[in-house]
């Protein structure tokens, strides 16, 4: 695959940034839509564009399937971020972003499982 942006560096190194601040400040143990409600406030403060919540419609055989994936934040129309609150990491989760990755035709994505002690363990960063 060919290089990341500078753009998509940068955004990278934000969301990491804002994730770490996050879980530094909050911890571990609360719900995932407060996480997700941080995470957005976080952006809108340094002037990132994002979706929150953004619907996809899908194409399958020939046909639009309406709202067929629900991204948690579009960043940039660049990177997708999906938040986890789970103490138990799930494999499907990567299946999942690289599908989302595949089918928004994105080049790169995070999972970011704010249930751990340290945040850099709840950093998961995929590339198509």
């Amino acid at each position: 695959h060919k290089p990341l942006t500078g753009r998509e560096k940068w955004l990278a190194s934000q969301i990491i940034d804002i994730a770490i601040s996050i879980h530094r400040t909050l911890g571990p143990g609360l719900l995932e839509s407060v996480y997700e409600k941080c995470f957005c406030y976080e952006l809108v403060k340094i002037s990132i564009p994002f979706v929150k919540q953004k619907l996809i419609d899908l194409v399958y055989d020939g046909i639009i399937i309406d709202e067929g994936l629900r991204i948690d934040i579009l960043i940039d129309d660049l990177i997708i971020v999906e938040l986890k609150a789970q103490e138990l990491y799930h494999p499907v989760w990567e299946a999942q972003l690289l599908s989302y990755l595949r089918l928004t035709q994105k080049r790169l994505g995070y999972i970011l499982n704010f249930h751990v002690p340290l945040m850099k363990d709840g950093v998961k960063r995929m590339i198509l």
